[in-house]
């Protein structure tokens, strides 16, 4: 197979998205949560994508031979800076071209886990005009292109679970009134790029505490790159950034939240964290269309 990857992780130009995170119920067998994902699995389509993705102890209970990896846990940055951990045990992340069929896709994946699950998330997001984050700033302008993206985002054929994903899922709640309240100009220099057309900042003009500065990232030489999939989501109360992304490394991850929150060791905190709050964070495989299918097939 040319393309083994789920092709949700890639497809783009949907404008409707739906979250599930479930919690397994305690003593579900291997065979009833297969069960249950053949009755949740619903084919792409023009209309419909579907991203199914597992945590470290559901992924090993379904099939040891999937890579070994740690749930996430929180990391405690400056100033009593916090990424809580809200590990759970399996993902779903749905793309619809219009609501009512996202909708559709959603409550049959739902009835689907039911049975073997909680639903410890169940977010509805958006694309939000051209695709802008809530702040008003596009979102992911820096999003390696083609050939790059897929070696940021897939995992290397030499290494376990090739062609798969390792998955990061986050929620950021935005208090939009404090920064929609600060100067334009102010607010790029905490982002690190022009609002209007998000050219980034020359070296000479970026601020270390801005959002660029701390997540355009080498770690022994080696450029930190992932493949963000973030959506808006958002009531008239509650709102902000459902974070997504994907990378051929999980310790990619860990070096952008560390660098983000002030704990790696220039301890420079994003100065965006002072408007945006995380409230979740898990770590998740994302198996190859492949062996999905195998499971789904053979158990």
């Amino acid at each position: 197979m040319s393309h083994p990857e789920q092709p949700g992780i890639f497809r783009q130009g949907f404008r409707h998205f739906h979250v599930l995170e479930y919690r397994l119920h305690d003593g579900v067998t291997r065979g009833a949560l297969l069960n249950a994902l053949r009755a949740a699995h619903l084919a792409d389509s023009d209309t419909l994508a579907v991203v199914v993705a597992f945590g470290p102890a559901c992924a090993q209970h379904l099939d040891d031979s999937t890579p070994v990896f740690p749930p996430f846990h929180a990391i405690h940055g400056r100033d009593g800076f916090v990424m809580p951990a809200t590990q759970h045990d399996v993902l779903f992340w749905l793309q619809g071209a219009d609501s009512d069929v996202l909708f559709d896709a959603v409550r049959h994946v739902h009835a689907a886990m039911v049975p073997v699950a909680d639903a410890a998330v169940d977010i509805p997001c958006f694309t939000y005009h051209d695709s802008r984050d809530l702040t008003g700033f596009i979102d992911g302008s820096a999003n390696p292109q083609g050939r790059a993206a897929r070696n940021a985002a897939l995992i290397a054929a030499d290494q376990p679970g090739a062609g798969g994903s390792y998955v990061f899922t986050q929620r950021w709640d935005h208090d939009l009134a404090a920064f929609q309240a600060l100067p334009v100009r102010e607010q790029e220099m905490i982002i690190g790029r022009t609002k209007p057309d998000s050219v980034e900042f020359d070296a000479a003009d970026m601020p270390q505490t801005a959002h660029v500065a701390r997540t355009d990232l080498k770690v022994d030489g080696e450029a930190m790159k992932i493949w963000r999939r973030s959506m808006p989501f958002g009531t008239a109360r509650e709102h902000g950034l459902w974070f997504l992304a994907f990378s051929c490394r999980l310790g990619r991850f860990d070096a952008l939240l560390r660098s983000m929150a002030g704990a790696d060791e220039a301890g420079v905190r994003d100065r965006l964290t002072d408007f945006s709050t995380p409230a979740t964070g898990a770590y998740w495989y994302a198996p190859p269309a492949r062996q999905l299918a195998d499971w789904l097939a053979g158990g």
